[in-house]
């Protein structure tokens, strides 16, 4: 059994790789450089994904009696499907959804801003309708990476799965290792602490 399944929504591959709708991604990225650890490929979960622990002493990576395990995932599928890959870990690893993490990209949070929650709806996102429909409820907890609404009339599919403004890089790594910061914490301290610290 592993105590948390932290997973990061996104889409595979090169062409997607700088894209708003890949916060997900970068932030479990993030969180496995941490840890030093990289992934690898679990065909038969249709994922990427790093074993590691995580201690309110030394955060993920940590060690120490007090450790949780943690598994970082990153879905080999593409965003609507990204429901497949989260059941799968659930059932492999025997985590409930209670104990599940989901990072995503959010329209209706301005970039620069995060927030932390449990449960709630899915707000048009494809990733998060996916995985309700794989697991039945929306019961888990969401860690939402604000990208801000598309400019003018810009169609918001249009907008997320394009890039970051490349002079928006230095701000892009702040604030994914914010989201990082946020989620491990979320880890070792509970919901309303990390709501307290970093929902803005």
């Amino acid at each position: 059994m592993v105590n948390w399944l932290v997973v990061g929504l996104g889409n595979p591959g090169p062409t997607y790789a700088k894209h708003r709708h890949n916060a997900g991604y970068l932030v479990v990225e993030e969180l496995a450089s941490r840890a030093r650890a990289r992934f690898s490929t679990a065909a038969s979960m249709r994922a990427d994904i790093v074993q590691t622990r995580i201690t309110a002493a030394g955060g993920i990576g940590g060690v120490g009696a007090d450790a949780a395990s943690v598994v970082l995932l990153k879905s080999r599928t593409f965003m609507n499907e990204s429901g497949a890959a989260v059941s799968k870990a659930l059932a492999y690893y025997k985590t409930a959804p209670a104990n599940l993490v989901v990072i995503h990209d959010e329209l209706d949070i301005d970039f620069g801003q995060l927030r932390i929650k449990f449960g709630g709806g899915d707000n048009g996102h494809n990733g998060l309708k996916s995985i309700r429909s794989h697991l039945g409820g929306g019961d888990y907890f969401r860690c939402r990476f604000g990208v801000g609404r598309p400019p003018g009339r810009q169609d918001p599919a249009d907008y997320v799965l394009s890039p970051f403004p490349t002079g928006a890089a230095a701000d892009v790594a702040v604030e994914v290792s914010r989201a990082a910061d946020a989620v491990e914490y979320l880890l070792v301290a509970g919901l309303e602490a990390a709501q307290n610290r970093y929902n803005s």
